[in-house]
């Protein structure tokens, strides 16, 4: 008998808070929220939350509920993130998954030395364009804080090369208010338009508050900005588990829920409906070290339950993924990435950040880029399940076969090999003598020879003069105002 209905495929995934245990962390943010409070910094901010019925006692603002349902309420369950030439590829919604590098690093590995060394601007842009021509890397950052430009303007010049270096979509960090206003004058030149930035956005800021429960004002002036503007802006505690954070994951998650969701409430109570991404940092203080680790399953199990709850208040949210604590890019490098890519996979969190990122976040690797981006590839294969519907079932194939034959020559194969099997670009399936052949290379060493061919060889559509123009403006402004 054959089938009628067509058979759902089951994609691999993984839950890991229980219905109650949610509740339970919600609960304890709310009791954070409204029993303990924050220290506002920003008297913008303070002046919001008093006037929409939040109260002040001991030195600290205090949230009641109604405050956070009403904004969770109001927040969108979706921001479509576009590219600069204002087409969607990014709608950053439950479900999907989207990878990207990561930003503010101090050194870099050095392609052609190998030397670690200060990062610059043209590593700004050499990252943002490899990121571009990488298939499975969706969004840039920085991936450094460029050292050969002056301290006040890295964050600015950081921003224009990487608006150079790739029409992905951005997400950008900023020094203070006079950043983000220059900033958007450029995205706003660049996208054609206030009102088209608004409907087509193509970046979004990075803002975070100082753990635990310290809301500079530096920081909340960024989240006040974007929800006046009608941006997307993702307000991201690190409730590091020891650091900023209880060390426990359960206590480090329902702090950062608390800081998150303060954020989410400002954007609302400014614009309903701004484009907020929730979400939080849980990478885990090292007890011996101090490090903040990168590598440790701490990060991943509290990204796990962070998802869990952005799926109870149906918001997109922030993860991290593909980065290491090693130095270099070795074997620690690829089961550390592997290990949290996979975990991103699973439990579908919206947007992963800090791809090519090593030694705990200190420094940035073209290499390590290029190898998460087919360790990517590879985990997409596994979690997109097994279609299972007539036409995978062979049926007809197995017919034709001969007992003890095969099936390399059938055209079911010819039809199906090329989806039906993942092929790697860079992992080496060769026999032994062609792989001595042709030089015995190590992977680290075919990433570095791929790195550089893209850089080299990709094209990046410029920017609109008109773009370049208002670039040219701010930057002689802000030169005057050095004088």
């Amino acid at each position: 008998m054959t089938r009628q209905m067509p058979i759902a495929t089951r994609y691999p995934r993984m839950e890991i808070l229980s219905e109650e245990q949610i509740r339970e962390i919600h609960y304890a943010t709310l009791e954070i929220l409204s029993q303990i409070g924050v220290k506002m910094q920003d008297p913008k901010g303070r002046k919001i939350l008093l006037e929409a019925g939040a109260w002040e006692a001991d030195g600290r603002v205090k949230i009641p509920e109604k405050l956070v349902t009403d904004a969770i309420d109001a927040a969108p369950t979706r921001i479509p993130m576009h590219d600069r030439e204002g087409n969607l590829t990014m709608p950053l919604e439950l479900g999907k998954v989207f990878f990207g590098t990561g930003s503010d690093t101090i050194y870099t590995h050095d392609l052609n030395t190998g030397e670690r060394r200060r990062a610059t601007t043209q590593d700004v842009e050499n990252f943002a364009k490899l990121s571009d021509a990488l298939e499975n890397i969706d969004f840039v950052m920085s991936m450094g804080n460029p050292g050969d430009v002056p301290a006040d303007d890295l964050y600015l010049h950081s921003f224009i090369r990487m608006l150079r270096g790739s029409v992905k979509p951005n997400v950008y960090t900023a020094k203070d208010l006079k950043d983000m206003k220059d900033i958007y004058r450029i995205a706003s030149a660049v996208a054609g338009g206030e009102d088209v930035l608004r409907e087509k956005p193509f970046y979004m800021q990075y803002a975070e508050p100082i753990s635990p429960l310290f809301i500079i004002e530096e920081s909340l002036q960024k989240v006040i900005f974007c929800a006046e503007k009608g941006v997307p802006v993702a307000y991201i505690p690190s409730t590091n588990p020891g650091g900023g954070g209880p060390v426990t994951i359960a206590g480090a998650v329902a702090l950062g829920n608390a800081e998150s969701l303060l954020g989410l409430i400002i954007t609302q109570l400014i614009r309903p409906g701004t484009p907020f991404l929730y979400g939080m940092n849980t990478a885990a203080m090292d007890m011996k070290s101090t490090i903040i680790s990168y590598g440790g399953p701490e990060w991943s199990l509290g990204m796990a339950a962070n998802t869990s709850l952005a799926r109870y208040y149906d918001l997109p949210v922030w993860g991290y993924g593909g980065a290491t604590d090693s130095k270099v890019v070795d074997a620690q490098a690829a089961v550390e990435a592997t290990f949290s890519i996979m975990t991103a996979f699973l439990n579908r969190t919206t947007l992963v950040h800090d791809i090519g990122y090593i030694e705990y976040g200190s420094t940035s690797s073209m290499e390590m880029l290029v190898m998460v981006d087919e360790i990517i590839s590879m985990t997409r294969k596994f979690t997109g399940g097994v279609p299972v519907d007539r036409e995978t079932l062979a049926l007809d194939a197995v017919a034709r076969a001969e007992p003890g034959g095969g099936f390399i020559a059938d055209k079911h194969t010819f039809k199906h090999f090329k989806n039906a099997q993942w092929f790697p670009s860079l992992f080496n399936r060769q026999n032994y003598n062609e792989w001595k052949d042709e030089g015995q290379k190590s992977y680290r060493q075919l990433a570095n020879q791929r790195a550089k061919e893209l850089i080299e060889e990709h094209n990046v559509p410029p920017l609109p003069e008109r773009a370049e123009a208002v670039i040219r403006e701010i930057l002689a402004e802000r030169e005057e105002n050095k004088e």
